[in-house]
C-alpha cells in the first residue's frame, strides 16, 4: 500500500515515528508531510524522518486558524493529487483529513484528548477510522460523529512510541546540567490551542518556585521563547533536543500540556500537571492512580534528587505495530 502521513505538531513526530518504521518493515510505501510549527521540522530531521514541509501555523486566533486550515488543506491536496495513496494517517491533523476527503482517500485519525471540540468535529466526521485509548468512554466521542468508527488500544500512546527508547545521558552535557543537583523540566501552556484560551497564573507561580533550581523550559512558540529569555534564569533550548532522555533524567516535570506529562508517567519521573482546561479521561485515570499529580499551588512542588532512572516493573513497553494495525483498520472495533 501507499500510505501518506501528515505531522502538524512536535508530539505527532514522536507518536508516528515507530508507526512509520513498522509500516515500512511490512513493505508499505510511506510518504510524510510536515507543518512548520514548534519543533515539528526539527524533530523530523533529528529522528531521520524524510518529509516534505508544507505550510506553517497561522497563529492562535480563531480566524487565523481557519485560514491556515483551509490554505494548508488545499496545499496538501494539491501535493497529494496524482500520488495514488491508498491511506492517509494523522495524529489529530485536520489538514490531512480534509485533503484526503477531497481526494477520496480513506483516512484514519488518532488522539488521546477528547475535549478538543473543533478539531474532533472535523476529524471524526471525515475519517474512516478513529483510534483512541480504551480509557476514553466511547459516548464522549459520539457527538463528533465517531460512532461506528472507533478502534481502541490499551495503555498510553507513550508506552508504544517509547517502547524502543532508553535514555541517553548526553543530553545533560548538551544543556550544561549537573546530574548531582535537582533537575526540573517545564513545558509551557498550549497558548495557541483553542481548548486552552486563558492566562495560566499558576504556571507563572511555578516559574517563580523553580527560579533557584536547574530548570529547562521547553516553549511552544517563538513568543514564549522570547519572553522566557527576557526573564532569564532558565535553560531554554533553541533547537530540538532529546526531550525524552531529559525527562528520564529529570527529578521533576511540570507541564500544562499532555504529551510530556504522559511521557514522564511512562518513564517513571514524578510529574505535575498545571493544565486548567477540562481533564480528559487519560489524565483522570492517571490522577486517580496517583501517577500524575494535579498542581494547585506552586508550593506543593516537591523538588529533590530521586534515584537514577532504571528499567523496572513500572516501565511498560508496548508494540507500536498495534497502533499501525488499528490505523490501517486491521484491529478490532470498539463499537459496532
Amino acid at each position: 500500500m501507499r500510505i501518506w502521513i501528515d505531522l502538524t505538531n512536535s508530539p505527532h513526530v514522536l507518536v508516528m515515528r515507530p508507526v512509520i518504521d513498522k509500516l515500512r518493515e511490512r513493505g508499505h510505501e510511506v510518504e510524510v508531510t510536515a507543518r512548520d510549527f514548534a519543533q515539528t521540522l526539527g524533530l523530523c530531521e533529528r529522528l531521520g524522518i524524510a518529509h516534505t514541509a508544507i505550510g506553517r501555523h497561522r497563529g492562535g486566533r480563531i480566524g487565523a486558524k481557519a485560514r491556515g486550515l483551509a490554505e494548508r488543506s488545499y496545499a496538501l491536496a494539491r501535493w497529494a493529487r496524482g500520488r495514488r495513496f491508498d491511506r492517509a494517517l494523522g495524529h489529530g491533523s485536520n489538514d490531512i483529513t480534509i485533503a484526503a476527503a477531497v481526494l477520496r482517500i480513506p483516512s484514519a485519525t488518532t488522539f488521546d484528548y477528547e475535549w478538543a471540540t473543533v478539531q474532533h468535529n472535523v476529524n471524526c466526521r471525515l475519517a474512516a477510522t478513529v483510534v483512541v485509548p480504551d480509557v476514553i468512554p466511547p459516548e464522549r466521542l459520539y457527538r463528533y460523529g465517531a460512532r461506528g468508527k472507533l478502534s481502541a488500544y490499551p495503555g498510553l500512546k507513550e508506552e508504544y512510541y517509547l517502547a524502543d527508547f532508553d535514555p541517553d545521558p548526553k543530553v545533560l552535557a548538551e544543556l550544561n546540567l549537573d546530574p548531582a543537583e535537582p533537575i526540573a523540566v517545564v513545558r509551557t501552556p498550549p497558548a495557541v490551542s483553542l481548548y486552552h484560551r486563558f492566562e495560566n497564573d499558576l504556571f507563572a507561580g511555578v516559574l517563580d518556585r523553580l527560579s533557584d533550581v536547574q530548570t529547562v523550559v521547553l516553549p511552544r512558540t517563538a513568543e514564549q521563547r522570547a519572553e522566557l529569555e527576557q526573564r532569564g534564569g532558565f535553560i531554554v533550548p533553541r533547537q530540538a533536543i532529546d526531550a525524552q532522555s531529559l525527562i528520564a533524567f529529570a527529578d521533576t516535570v511540570v507541564s500544562a500540556g499532555g504529551t510530556m506529562n504522559r511521557e514522564a508517567v511512562a518513564l517513571g519521573t514524578p510529574v505535575y500537571t498545571v493544565f486548567e482546561g477540562r481533564l480528559g479521561a487519560v489524565d483522570e485515570r492517571l490522577i486517580a492512580e496517583d501517577r500524575l499529580r494535579r498542581l494547585t499551588d506552586p508550593d506543593e512542588l516537591q523538588i529533590g534528587k530521586r534515584p537514577a532512572p532504571r528499567d523496572g516493573p513500572a516501565r511498560v513497553r508496548r508494540d507500536p505495530g498495534v497502533l499501525a494495525d488499528l490505523l490501517l483498520g486491521a484491529g478490532a472495533r470498539a463499537q459496532p
